[in-house]
């Protein structure tokens, strides 16, 4: 069993966490919609994540929604001290599970709410501003992000929310951000086979912020590589625990959130903290997202 400490820790907020940690998405139905179909299951991963020594749980109200919420409430309620819980609000679902955005002053604040009531708390440790950008939502977008944020910094000035965090942002709004307020991390779409925030990375670890990456596995399509392959085959691990070493190494800022339904596969997750590469397998996987 792993002590995870080899992984290392990093400051979120004004406490310290284990850099691997657990997103709690998966925790939701099909989808990231609806209970999960097997809820009894849900509640022993959250308990096993944290008897390994996971400090760190990121989720969101609108997983379910508010089923993932309440699912970790009956999981962890009351909460060990050293526990932060990470939250994000800027989208809602719509009664056929479709993401939409939820911008407005009245959005983001009843949003704030729904994560006190439904984790059963009454402060919100880290509550990240998810922007809805390009595409589908799922892709950042330049962009003001000044009015919603100082939604965030009122909810905050009212204690309902210690820090603020942004997720699916640009560098131009990261910087807009840090003008207004403290920002303790920030969340985008970064793994192997994902690179575009390679400088923003370096970015923030040299302004002591936490960069977040989700989907560190690949989401929806798990990474698929030769290589990845071929370097997990020497050092008798999977492809997806190299992949999480892989970002364990690549800087001391990133906190690490991989989501699973399954205790077994949690554990699978949680054995990268133990994973060392060599210069040589780390350049080999740099390549992939060259």
């Amino acid at each position: 069993m792993t002590t995870l400490a080899a992984a290392g820790t990093f400051t979120l907020g004004y406490r310290t966490v284990r850099r691997m940690g657990y997103g709690a998405m998966q925790l939701a139905g099909p989808g990231v919609f609806g209970p999960p179909r097997d809820r009894e299951a849900a509640v022993a991963v959250l308990r096993a994540a944290v008897e390994a020594g996971v400090n760190h749980i990121d989720t969101s109200d609108f997983y379910g929604p508010h089923v993932t919420n309440q699912i970790i409430r009956e999981a962890l309620h009351p909460y060990a001290d050293d526990l932060v819980i990470v939250t994000k609000i800027g989208a809602l679902r719509d009664d056929a599970g479709a993401w939409l955005p939820a911008m407005s002053a009245a959005e983001l604040t009843s949003a704030v709410h729904d994560n006190l009531r439904n984790l059963g708390l009454e402060a919100l440790d880290v509550v990240n501003l998810r922007v809805m950008g390009s595409g589908d939502g799922h892709g950042p977008a330049e962009g003001s992000i000044a009015t919603e944020l100082a939604v965030l910094v009122d909810l905050q000035k009212q204690g309902l929310i210690r820090h603020i965090g942004l997720s699916t942002v640009t560098p131009t709004q990261i910087a807009e951000a840090r003008a207004m307020a403290e920002i303790v991390c920030v969340q985008n779409l970064y793994n192997l086979a994902h690179r575009e925030d390679d400088a923003m990375v370096a970015d923030l670890a040299a302004a002591g912020i936490a960069y977040v990456p989700y989907f560190p596995l690949g989401g929806f399509t798990p990474l698929q590589s030769d290589a990845l392959s071929d370097v997990a085959a020497e050092l008798d691990a999977t492809p997806m625990q190299v992949a999480l070493a892989w970002l364990l190494q690549r800087s001391p800022n990133l906190l690490l959130i991989p989501g699973t339904s399954s205790v077994g596969h949690l554990n699978e997750n949680l054995k990268a903290a133990d994973l060392v590469l060599s210069p040589e397998a780390v350049a080999r996987l740099d390549r992939i997202g060259a």
